[in-house]
């Protein structure tokens, strides 16, 4: 099935990039019961992602679609964990740093994503048991180029210690976070990025850990979890050093920070 979510993530994202690169295009924005933004751009990739995956046996859950109440999502064992448009604060102010985000969970636990990061050009891709890979992609043919297995070796070699943080969530605890850090390893470099391409960086082997001590929902994670896992990284509560899980009753995930293994 990865390769059909790949060729549905590649599809998301050119529903998305047809609202983003029309000047004429109304985006449609509106403020959901959280105050987060929607758009015309998460509706449609919404819409072609949901068609794809009524092909597979398994229930989606994503952030844009109904939310099933827990006494029925409960006797979901497998299931697909979605962001049609992650990031789309950094949508609205076209930084680029947004992404499409399809994970498979079973048992609570994400064994399949995919991450297309449509202006980036950018494809992160994961199954349990078959590693981790990052590929570019041609906009204009969807033509996936070389995968390379991640991590990255070059992304590691010659640099300091690197923290990657929120663009639009930095908050008093990740500040805390990073002091700590600075304690520990001589001058870290802090570098910043939005929506699931923080847990990317830290899967290639561009930076060495990523602190979330700010709210995020499953789907934000979902995705960028299994490609991590895949990659050698951790991705695990700040509390209690657990696993985070998926398909809980409340959507909203705890803290947690992301780690590479070695």
């Amino acid at each position: 099935m990865l390769e059909l979510v790949i060729q549905t993530a590649l599809e998301a994202g050119r529903a998305i990039m047809q609202v983003y690169e029309n000047p004429e295009t109304d985006w449609q924005v509106e403020r959901k019961a959280d105050n987060s933004p929607l758009t015309l751009a998460d509706r449609r990739s919404h819409a072609v992602i949901a068609a794809a995956l009524a092909q597979t046996p398994y229930p989606v859950l994503s952030e844009e679609g109904e939310h099933r109440p827990y006494a029925e999502r409960e006797a979901w064992h497998t299931l697909w964990v979605v962001d049609p448009l992650d990031g789309t604060k950094e949508f609205l102010k076209r930084n680029g740093e947004f992404t499409v985000n399809i994970a498979l969970v079973r048992h609570g636990v994400p064994v399949m994503g995919v991450i297309y990061a449509p202006v980036l050009g950018r494809l992160y891709a994961a199954a349990e048991g078959h590693g981790a890979f990052v590929a570019q992609v041609d906009a204009a043919t969807l033509q996936v180029g070389e995968r390379k297995a991640l991590p990255l070796p070059e992304a590691q070699q010659h640099r300091p210690y690197r923290v990657v943080a929120s663009r639009s969530h930095r908050s008093p605890e990740t500040e805390a976070f990073i002091a700590r850090v600075a304690q520990q390893h001589a001058q870290p470099d802090v570098v910043s990025a939005g929506s699931s391409l923080k847990l990317c960086l830290v899967a290639e082997g561009s930076a060495d850990v990523y602190p979330r001590l700010a709210p995020t929902m499953e789907w934000d994670t979902a995705a960028g979890h299994a490609i991590a896992l895949e990659a050698g990284c951790t991705v695990t509560r700040a509390d209690d050093g657990l696993p985070l899980r998926y398909n809980k009753a409340d959507l909203l995930n705890p803290f947690f920070v992301v780690e590479r293994g070695c």
